[in-house]
């Protein structure tokens, strides 16, 4: 199992990257939308991997970060996505865009990806809404912040979220919100004071 490749950025493709590590040139499928938020030519990345096995082809499947990693191997868990159509997911979506359309129930949403039809969509929604929480995107696990119910104050926690979901339904972007809410350094506050603050950030 390959965890992580750390190299230098040799070239692009349409859907991978080459990654040099050590003279060896490693292809690596990535989302579209992380690939340009990758460095110039010749930088060193690091990419969180996903090595899929078939009977034809060895296919590594990179991320920027382990968030985005945790995301994709829940999409492909799924039935119906297989890799590739998890990767056409979080090249339309980012990782928090994908769990606040899923806990919202946006079949829209998830169903805009190519190849990504209204069944489909549906049933994503279904067997994620369990397993993919708000929670996650206010203290991800790359920021080295302890989630919910590992030293994170669960009181805090659950007003930010309230606090996100009231900027949602406000019209504000779900990313945006998040964004604006994490900025927040409050202790003690309420869900309003948070969402008076986190208005601030816009």
């Amino acid at each position: 199992m390959i965890s992580y490749i750390r190299g230098n950025l040799a070239a692009m493709e349409r859907d991978k990257v080459i990654v040099d590590v050590h003279g060896v040139g490693y292809g690596v499928f990535m989302p579209e939308r992380s690939m340009g938020l990758l460095p110039q030519m010749g930088s060193e990345v690091k990419l969180h991997t996903y090595l899929n096995v078939r009977e034809d082809a060895m296919q590594l499947f990179g991320f920027l970060t382990r968030d985005d990693l945790v995301v994709f191997k829940l999409l492909i868990g799924v039935s119906g996505i297989g890799p590739k159509g998890g990767l056409g997911i979080l090249s339309q979506l980012s990782a928090d865009d994908l769990r606040f359309a899923v806990l919202s129930g946006d079949v829209k949403a998830i169903s805009a990806t190519p190849g990504i039809g209204k069944k489909t969509a549906e049933k994503l929604i279904i067997e994620l809404k369990d397993k993919l929480d708000l929670d996650d995107m206010l203290h991800p696990a790359d920021e080295g912040i302890p989630a919910a119910g590992a030293g994170a104050d669960p009181g805090a926690t659950s007003v930010q979220s309230e606090a996100v979901q009231a900027l949602v339904a406000l019209g504000y972007g779900s990313t945006e919100s998040l964004k604006a809410v994490k900025k927040v350094k409050l202790e003690d506050a309420t869900v309003e004071e948070v969402l008076k603050a986190a208005l601030k950030n816009f």
